[in-house]
Order: structure tokens, then sequence, then C-alpha cells
């Protein structure tokens, strides 16, 4: 009996735990939250004594190995010839960017400070679909955006003498990574999820070896390896985690509990790095959050309408 048809298998084991249904949901993206920021957190602490391509190259060779696995585990290995599909690539040149720029901003920035930044994410969203996409956006929403943008500034903090380098890398992640989701909305709904994480890791996995290639390769210690290797698990679990959520809950009851990463950041930030943002960097944490959640609220109000129309 494989582990997809036994009745132990993980996914049944998560399921009696927490149940199927919204709840299941909002735990699902509590801990895919906890998962993605605890991997950061790991992946900032290796940052001190490798290379960063060298370090992300390690990273993702463990994960693209736990991917191929799960792929397997899961029958889905007869679909591997679907990365080679066109948008499949597309997606995954735009990961790679977004995860380059996310990745050496992380390593140069309060890890609270750009998990923010990254929070920003669904704002850009809203404004990117109704740029490119001709969404219909209330000045409500707009307000939201214009707002959170608000938010972004007194995180990033420019000053005279110019933006802080790092901080325009996060926001330029940010870009990087709407461009992909909105990407992933054209992918054909019969590739698995799997097979388009395994294309990403591939192709994030490729750059990061070219950069080795220029930076140089440092020997690697027990406790790098150790770092990296459970980056590498908390990354693919966030993201199964993220999949589940969203399958089981109601984006809009699941989708504000997103923001809890920013509990997690900040966190870890101040008990490992002894971090704390400034007043203006804490409002704007707070404008962002709040700038998110409105916009979460008037889709749910836009879905609700179109629900009883």
């Amino acid at each position: 009996m494989s582990l997809a048809s036994s009745p132990f298998r993980p996914g049944a084991l998560y399921g009696r735990l927490f149940g199927f249904g919204t709840r299941r949901g909002i735990a699902s993206m509590l801990l895919g939250m906890a998962a993605f920021v605890t991997n950061d957190t790991m992946i900032k602490l290796a940052s001190t004594s490798l290379p960063t391509g060298q370090l992300i190259a390690t990273r993702n060779v463990i994960a693209t190995l736990l991917i191929l696995g799960l792929i397997l585990i899961t029958g889905h290995a007869g679909q591997l010839r679907r990365i080679g599909d066109r948008v499949v690539l597309l997606r995954s040149a735009l990961d790679v960017v977004a995860t380059i720029l996310y990745l050496v901003a992380l390593f140069h920035m309060q890890i609270g400070n750009i998990t923010a930044i990254n929070m920003a994410t669904p704002l850009v969203m809203t404004a990117s679909a109704a740029v490119f996409l001709r969404a219909p956006v209330g000045w409500r929403r707009w307000s939201a955006v214009a707002a959170g943008f608000i938010g972004v500034m007194l995180i990033v903090q420019p000053k005279a003498s110019g933006f802080n380098a790092y901080s325009l890398l996060a926001l330029a992640a940010v870009v990087f990574i709407v461009a992909r989701d909105l990407t992933t909305r054209r992918l054909d709904t019969g590739i698995p999820s799997l097979v388009v994480t395994l294309a990403n890791s591939l192709f994030v996995l490729i750059s990061a070896l070219a950069l080795s290639a220029v930076e140089g390769w440092a020997s690697i210690g027990g406790r790098e390896f150790t770092l990296l290797a459970s980056a590498a698990l908390f990354l693919i679990g966030g993201y199964l985690l993220i999949v589940d959520a969203f399958r089981h809950g109601d984006l809009t009851i699941v989708g504000p509990f997103r923001y809890t990463a920013l509990i997690w950041a900040l966190l870890f930030g101040f008990l490992i790095w002894g971090e704390i943002p400034n007043p203006l960097a804490m409002a704007g944490i707070a404008i962002v959050v709040a700038s998110g959640l409105y916009v979460l609220h008037r889709e749910r109000l836009k879905g609700s309408a179109a629900g009883t129309g």
C-alpha cells in the first residue's frame, strides 16, 4: 500500500486534527506563515558565513530532492514533462528573479521590515489587476493601495542621501512576485502544483549555481548545512500548508491570517538579532497591515454582492 492511499497518510492525520473546513484552512495558514518566516530566519543565519549563490544553491538542491520525492509518492511522475510548458517556464523565470532579490535584501535588512514590505503584495496585486487586467477597482480600494504605499515608505524611510538599496531590492521582489502570481492564473489547471513548484526550485537552483561560479564556493560546516536543510524542509512545508489553506478555507476568511507572518518575523528578529523597528517603521507596518486587511474586506463584500446578484 502506497503512502498516498494509506489511511494513515499525513494529510489524513492532519485532517483529523484540524478538521476539513474553514478551521483547517485557518490552521494551515497560521502554520504556513510560521514555516515561511522560519525558513527566512534560518537562511539569514546561514548567510553570515556563506556566499549568496552557494547558500541558495545548497538549499534548493535539498528542496528539489524533497519535491521530487513528493511527486513520486503522490503519483504525479507522469506530469513531469509539463515542466516544459511555456507558462510554467515564464512563471519559473519570474520566480527566480523574485527569490534572488528577496533573499539578497533579507541578508541585509531587519527581518521584520522586509516581511512587512512583502506583506504589501496584495496591494500591488490589486493595483496591477486594475491597470493590466482592467479589473474594476473602486475608490475605496485605490485609497487602501495609496495608504499601503505610504506605509511601505515609512518602513523604507528614504533619506536625503538616497534610498536604502536593499529596501529597493525588497520592493522590486514584490513587483516580480506579483508578476509571477498573475502568470499563475494562466497555468493549465491540469498541471499539479508540485510540478510547478519543482520547476521553480530547479530554475532557482540553476541560477544560484551560475551566481556561485562568479562568487566562489566555501566549505560548509555542520551548522550551515543543518540550517539550510531545515530551511528547505520549512520552505516546502510552508508551500504545502498554504495550498492546503486555500483548498479548505474561504479565501476571504483565511487570507487575513497571512499577516501573522509579521508577528513571527518581529519575534524572531528581536530574540535572535535584537532587532526592534523604529517608531516610523512600526507605524508603516501597522498601515500596511490595515490597508491589506481592508482590501481583503472589500473583496469579501464584492464576492458577497456577486453571490446575491
